[in-house]
């Protein structure tokens, strides 16, 4: 017989979500072409994983590609984005901060795949990428 009411929500894993924050303003101030943009957030995110590949989050991340979910959200500039790289540093966060060379410019970062409330707390001031 299958569980039913709180005590199987609990039981279930939690929904697993790689976040990716964009510099909203290389489109926006600085001009960049969309598909270059969308090249870096693509780069942060192949990296996260790459670099957390053996996680346990990870890998289940992994076990059903046509179900993975990410959210993309802006970050205002490179302070804010390299500020919010700090602080995920700083709560022991996995994350790639990807520096687009030979340029040497931060672009966006992308999260390890995780648990949705274990990081949403750190990234609610930041709204989806448009």
């Amino acid at each position: 017989m299958a569980a039913t009411g709180a005590g199987a929500a609990a039981a279930a894993p939690s929904r697993l979500v790689q976040y990716v924050v964009v510099r909203a303003d290389l489109v926006r101030q600085l001009s960049w072409p969309l598909g270059a943009v969308i090249t870096q957030a693509c780069h942060a995110a192949t990296a996260a994983v790459h670099l957390h590949y053996c996680d346990p989050d990870t890998q289940r991340y992994l076990e059903d590609l046509d179900h993975m979910h990410k959210v993309v959200l802006g970050a205002p500039d490179e302070a804010s984005l390299c500020s919010l790289s700090a602080s995920l540093t700083q709560a022991g966060v996995a994350h790639k901060l990807w520096v687009e060379q030979p340029e040497n410019i931060p672009t966006c970062l992308a999260l390890k795949p995780c648990p949705k409330e274990a990081v949403q707390p750190l990234l609610r001031k930041l709204q989806l990428f448009k």
